[in-house]
């Protein structure tokens, strides 16, 4: 497989991108960020773009991918509307239009969250659903939402968001028992990338899954 990884340095992206170089099914791997991965690996080849709606001005970067993994965000803490809709919708549509054009039969899998709703009351959760609403639109092979809950990053991986650091300090002690007991409230980074390559080799029952979805198709990979 050929993949496209949007998002590799945080940290759900470092969880990916780490199960794509260790599955040797994968045959090339490039990322596409505002930062290099910090990655070394022959299948690697990492663009860097400090403005990434420059990623669609030269299709030749966009082209030759059997999936895309999508795992760009930001939170919505202190931004406005419009702020967070440019960088979460805007950006999201400008690069997955091209890719739906170029890439036919193409995966497209988007990290979304827990709560995500285009009618909900929360702005994030509104602006996500949306976004989601138009991936499922486009004309890709399949598009699949990931939403997960509480992810416990594994493997060294941290966050760049201060407040999440913390959150994981507090809970990282019983976040692996938890998620054993209640598999729909918890999952890990690798589980996470296991799962997007097990949904872009095999498909998935259905487009949106959940923290027990995301975990049930790592057991398939």
């Amino acid at each position: 497989m050929r993949l496209l990884i949007f998002g590799a340095t945080g940290m759900v992206g470092q969880g990916v991108l780490r199960e794509c170089l260790n599955d040797a099914r994968v045959d090339a791997v490039v990322t596409i960020g505002r930062a290099g991965s910090g990655r070394s690996d022959p299948r690697l080849q990492d663009i860097v773009l400090p403005d990434l709606f420059a990623a669609v001005r030269n299709e030749s970067t966009l082209t030759g991918f059997d999936a895309c993994f999508f795992c760009l965000g930001v939170s919505a803490v202190g931004m406005s509307q419009a702020d967070y809709t440019r960088v979460t919708y805007d950006l999201t549509l400008a690069i997955a239009e091209p890719l739906a054009r170029l890439n036919p039969g193409m995966t497209f899998i988007y990290v979304s969250g827990t709560g995500t709703n285009p009618h909900g009351r929360a702005m994030w959760a509104r602006v996500k659903g949306r976004t989601e609403d138009a991936l499922s639109a486009l004309p890709f092979g399949a598009a699949y939402m990931f939403r997960p809950g509480f992810i416990q990053p594994l493997h060294g991986i941290v966050s760049k968001t201060g407040w999440y650091r913390a959150i994981y300090a507090l809970t990282g002690r019983v976040a692996g028992p938890l998620g054993r007991a209640f598999p729909g409230l918890v999952t890990t980074t690798e589980k996470v990338g296991r799962a997007m390559i097990s949904v872009a080799r095999n498909g998935y029952r259905k487009p949106i899954l959940e923290n027990a979805d995301i975990n049930d198709a790592a057991m398939q990979n």
